[in-house]
């Protein structure tokens, strides 16, 4: 016993880890739904990413880089000839259709300049003579109506500035109402794609570290086990020399 106590002992110190532990714990159940959730948040950040990179950033990267100014509206005025739609009307109704261009006029207070206004980048780029281009409809009197109440609107903001955005260092005539991608949803489109993909690979960090304690743990516990149980035989040895060394000399005296 005591010899292979002692094989034991010696093995543990040239190894530097006991025979009985194993070089990996096994998982939790807990453990294992942590690292789904920390993998399933990483991929979804990366899909996010690849997603809006295509709707918004690149959209946002090839267009013009507009400035922001004030305008005041001139004139405003719908055209007598109506704009063709350049897609179909409806499921059952093909073709193209109509509706009213509405044309409105403004003037940019930093240098005086006319510029026709548009309601944002699609609208410039589907027909640059018309502030906006509406969904096509086969009722004209609702294209009509909706026009007309954007013409009031733009009328009662006769001489009032207003926010518009222009190309700087261009000869450009055009200027528009609203940016579509402004730096608020950039930093949006960045920001939560981000905070998914750091806060799952923080998750995977922490069971992992988590998993590589619990097994530093184990180590070190099964080492203090077996080398306490190597020490009790040595342990026991020491008062039965005393008893026997007593003993003989106890017969010794007698004799």
């Amino acid at each position: 016993t005591a010899s292979s106590a002692s094989e034991r002992k010696r093995k543990i110190h040239n190894d530097g880890d006991p025979p009985d532990v194993h070089k990996k714990l096994p998982s939790s159940a807990g453990e294992d739904r942590a690292m789904l959730l920390g993998f399933t948040m990483m991929g979804f950040s990366v899909l996010m990413f690849f997603l809006l990179g295509i709707t918004i950033l690149k959209p946002f990267m090839l267009s013009t880089q507009r400035e922001e100014s004030n305008c005041t509206i001139i004139h405003t005025h719908i055209t007598d000839d109506w704009m063709d739609c350049g897609f179909p009307c409806g499921v059952d109704r093909r073709g193209q259709g109509k509706y009213p261009c509405l044309q409105v006029l403004v003037n940019l207070t930093h240098s005086g300049q006319k510029a026709l206004l548009h309601y944002n980048e699609e609208a410039v780029q589907i027909n640059s003579k018309c502030f906006h281009t509406p969904k096509c409809h086969w009722e004209r009197n609702d294209l009509l109506s909706r026009a007309l109440d954007i013409k009031e609107f733009f009328d009662h903001k006769n001489g009032t500035p207003f926010s518009c955005f222009y190309i700087p260092a261009s000869q450009s005539k055009d200027v528009i109402l609203i940016k579509k991608y402004d730096q608020m949803v950039i930093f949006h489109c960045l920001f939560w794609p981000s905070l998914t993909l750091l806060g799952g690979a923080l998750i995977v960090g922490m069971v992992r570290l988590t998993q590589h304690l619990s097994l530093l743990c184990e180590k070190y516990s099964a080492a203090l086990r077996d080398e306490a149980g190597g020490q009790v035989p040595h342990m026991g040895q020491h008062p039965f020399k005393l008893w026997s060394a007593g003993r003989s000399k106890g017969r010794a005296e007698k004799s």
